[in-house]
């Protein structure tokens, strides 16, 4: 009897671990099939988005940059072809061995390998990156003799910015180079289709007209669907889209205009701009002296840029748009219409040039001190008197001045479609109390009036 109560507490015992054993496997697989659900129904979508993100890789295809032309159509900036030593890291196993190598065909300077390395650090590993451009022919040959050697390396012809009239026009054409950290924030700050639209892309205009144009003469980025293996190993091409070259940017300069002018100054400094009276195209926009911006297409070197940099002359320094100059004698008809408007003075008003004008105990002189006799309002403007212009500024004073002459755009930006052109100035005592912070100069003294009237002071 004993015995047959030990065999059935031995078998509930049994009874009761096989039950826990079964609630147990219940229990793991309910919790597996709930995370399948979960990964399989709830997460389908995001899980779906990433591997198929990492199985596809969409690389960019950077567009022609449009051209750039007078209105002749005579082609101011325009692309060539050279070839370009290109490796693309994610079929590479080991980088530096390979670099290494390379460079014992080609030369490849630590420059090349620092601009190479930040390509990778901005995330392009997938794409076919230059080490080297603008190769040789002689270059070309080593490389395609022993290409078996580099595995993810390959010679590509690639397009390059070119100005084909060298320092001609180069304050208004500016110039291309690569992208750097502020430009990157810049366009980051850009709508999402147009910072997209800069994939791929190395180089930005950086002044004049590139610089004004950039997002019509970058043109529209195209792609390719890549598919890859886990290691990021390019297996075969599923899909692309073209890109789109950019605009060809028509300008209203006549560079045969512009290239006289250039010539005329020679080794002076200084600025002119040409327009039309009819409709106020820009005919010639000169600032001297110039400089070549094919140096700046792949990154200038130092020695250059110390020479444009440091040169007393300033060759970098836009004067047509940042220069300010006083506008001299092309400012007195202005005052003879403000005559007029305020009443002032008459057109028949005569008065007597006898060569300077005295005020305050000194004379304002006229050209070459030569006295031109009985001037009305008419003859003044042909012959350029400056007496007749001291007096009327004398008679008007500067804030008549001001008010007459403001309407007309003086002190004001022109509107130019050019970046970075800075305001003149068209003084008044309330601009000089602006201007200045001791009160002996805040105050205007009529003296300064008289220089003004001939746009000068």
């Amino acid at each position: 009897m004993t015995e047959l109560k030990d065999l059935e507490s031995e078998l509930d015992r049994f009874r009761l671990r096989l039950f826990a054993a079964a609630a147990f496997v219940l229990l793991a697989f309910a919790l597996l099939a709930g995370r399948l659900l979960h990964l399989q129904v709830v997460r389908h979508d995001e899980l779906a988005t990433q591997a198929e993100a990492n199985r596809i890789a969409v690389l960019p295809i950077p567009p022609n940059r449009g051209l750039i032309v007078d209105r002749n159509g005579v082609v101011l900036a325009n692309n060539y072809s050279a070839y370009t030593l290109e490796i693309t890291p994610s079929q590479v196993k080991e980088l530096d061995p390979l670099i290494d190598a390379l460079a014992s065909i080609v030369e490849i300077t630590p420059r090349d390998r620092r601009r190479f390395k930040r390509l990778i650090d901005d995330g392009r590993g997938f794409e076919s990156l230059p080490i080297r451009t603008k190769l040789t022919d002689e270059e070309v040959a080593r490389f395609m003799a022993q290409r078996f050697r580099f595995p993810g390396a390959e010679v590509k012809a690639r397009l390059f910015r070119s100005y084909p009239l060298g320092e001609t026009g180069s304050h208004v054409l500016g110039y291309i180079g690569r992208i750097n950290q502020a430009e990157k924030k810049l366009i980051e700050d850009w709508p999402e289709e147009e910072q997209g639209n800069y994939k791929g892309t190395d180089y930005i205009g950086k002044l004049g007209v590139e610089q004004r144009y950039e997002r019509a003469l970058h043109g529209v980025t195209g792609f390719e669907e890549v598919e890859q293996t886990a290691g990021g190993r390019a297996v075969r091409r599923l899909s692309s889209q073209p890109p789109t070259p950019g605009d060809t940017v028509v300008l209203s300069i006549d560079i045969k205009l512009q290239a006289l002018v250039e010539r005329l100054y020679g080794d002076r400094r200084g600025a002119l701009v040409a327009i039309d009276p009819r409709n106020g195209e820009v005919l010639a926009f000169v600032s001297k002296p110039t400089f070549d911006p094919n140096l700046f297409v792949d990154g200038i070197d130092h020695e250059s840029w110390r020479e444009l940099n440091e040169s007393i002359d300033k060759p970098l320094l836009n004067r047509a748009l940042r220069g300010t100059y006083p506008p001299g004698s092309t400012f007195k008809p202005f005052m003879a219409l403000a005559a007029l408007n305020t009443g002032t003075r008459k057109a028949s008003t005569t008065i007597h040039d006898g060569g300077t004008f005295m005020f305050g105990g000194r004379a304002f002189r006229s050209h070459d001190d030569k006295a031109l006799g009985a001037v009305d309002m008419a003859r003044s403007i042909v012959k350029s008197s400056n007496v007749y212009y001291y007096s009327l500024a004398n008679e008007m004073g500067i804030d008549t001045i001001h008010a007459q002459l403001e309407p007309f755009g003086f002190g004001r930006r022109t509107g130019i479609d050019l970046d970075g052109e800075v305001t003149g100035v068209l003084p008044s005592t309330a601009w000089k109390k602006r201007a200045y912070k001791r009160p002996e100069q805040q105050r205007w003294y009529a003296g300064e009036t008289i220089s003004l009237g001939i746009g000068q002071g």
